[in-house]
């Protein structure tokens, strides 16, 4: 309970702590880059000096130190350049390039983003380059923040993904829990009410009760399919849309304006019938909470040549913009009552068992909303 309390406060933390140690590594990598870079410049300063001494001191026979000095240079790519632009002397650098002068040019501009050159008064000028470990060292930052990166879309897919399953599981369980409870008391309703039509009771009466039980059937097969895998089945999806809407419309408020505009032939969806009516039946129910009971909703079917799309129009109080991802998440509503499950469960419905895409079309606070659903033909 203690750990439940306090894990949020957890996490953050951990999450501050290991940017903090990522900030530090980094910082000292440029540090110790810098640090480098200087060394490397000292050791091109001491070449150039002994460079110097070794030119002015021609007749001198001790020279041993000059020589290795500028004999040390294995790795560190520099050219010398006369003032008269001629090339003096060169080191790692690829000598089958070295009389392209469009090379030289180049090269000696690449050295010059790198490093200040450094003058050999008055005969010349060294350019010289970042050696091959400086320069791994400079992207070692870059490579390092590529893999935590890499490392925390790792983390976050699989979390993701745990979290995931785990929401299916707790679904599946509370749909096949609901169905079992509902079909409890349903066996006996329907026990009953053959009882009733032995008595003397109005017909009438035993018409309408037998249609809440249909009612309760068609909720409790809703709840035992979403707990598991459904079947789907190739159905004219505009026949079916059509038997819903219309279902909707008779027991629906005259206050609420009714259009619907659909193709005059046939489209052939693999479709659960009963998952898919609830689904159109949550967007209906939900378009006349957003109106408050009160406005014009439509829905239209239209079709490409693979897709059918499903639009469901209200003149209701309207989504922010950033909030058209969040609507479909569970838990989320803005009514008094109620789970806020009604677009979560659409949408595992269209998404998770018939390969389809539902999302918020359009939106304008105040004016209305628009939810499409897209799913594929059965060509």
């Amino acid at each position: 309970m203690i750990f439940t309390k306090y894990f949020s406060t957890f996490r953050w933390a951990m999450i501050a702590v290991s940017f903090l140690i990522v900030t530090l590594i980094l910082w000292n990598t440029y540090e110790f880059f810098q640090n480098f870079k200087e060394e490397e410049r000292i050791k091109m300063e001491n070449w150039s000096f002994a460079q110097d001494e070794f030119i002015n001191s021609a007749t001198n026979t001790n020279l041993n130190l000059t020589l290795k000095i500028l004999n040390s240079n294995k790795t560190t790519p520099r050219i010398v350049i006369n003032k008269d632009g001629s090339i003096n002397s060169y080191n790692n650098i690829d000598e089958s390039k070295i009389n392209d002068s469009v090379y030289i040019k180049k090269l000696i501009e690449k050295f010059k983003d790198e490093n200040e050159p450094i003058e050999v008064k008055p005969f010349s000028t060294i350019y010289y380059g970042n050696s091959p470990l400086l320069n791994k060292l400079k992207y070692y930052p870059l490579a390092l923040l590529l893999i935590l990166i890499l490392f925390s879309a790792v983390i976050f897919f699989f979390y993701k993904s745990n979290k995931t399953a785990s929401q299916n599981k707790l679904w599946s369980g509370m749909a096949k829990e609901t169905a079992h409870q509902i079909g409890t008391p349903l066996s006996s309703l329907i026990g009953w009410t053959e009882l009733l039509k032995t008595e003397n009771v109005d017909p009438d009466y035993i018409v309408e009760i037998e249609k809440d039980i249909d009612r309760l059937k068609t909720i409790t097969e809703r709840f035992s399919k979403i707990g598991s895998l459904p079947k789907l089945e190739t159905a004219d999806i505009v026949a079916e849309t059509i038997t819903t809407y219309d279902y909707l419309k008779r027991r629906s408020s005259d206050l609420v304006n009714f259009d619907i505009k659909t193709p005059n032939e046939e489209i052939p969806v693999k479709i659960n019938r009963q998952l898919f009516s609830w689904t159109i039946e949550n967007l209906v129910k939900n378009a006349i909470d957003a109106m408050k009971g009160r406005g014009d909703l439509s829905l239209e079917i239209t079709q490409r040549e693979h897709t059918v799309k499903i639009k469901v129009s209200d003149t209701g109080k309207g989504i922010p913009k950033k909030k058209f991802n969040a609507i479909f998440e569970p838990g989320y509503t803005t009514k008094k009552r109620g789970w806020g499950l009604g677009l979560s469960l659409t949408k595992r419905i269209v998404e998770d068992f018939h390969d389809g895409k539902i999302k918020v079309l359009q939106s304008v606070v105040g004016q209305g909303t628009t939810i499409q659903i897209s799913l594929k033909r059965d060509n």
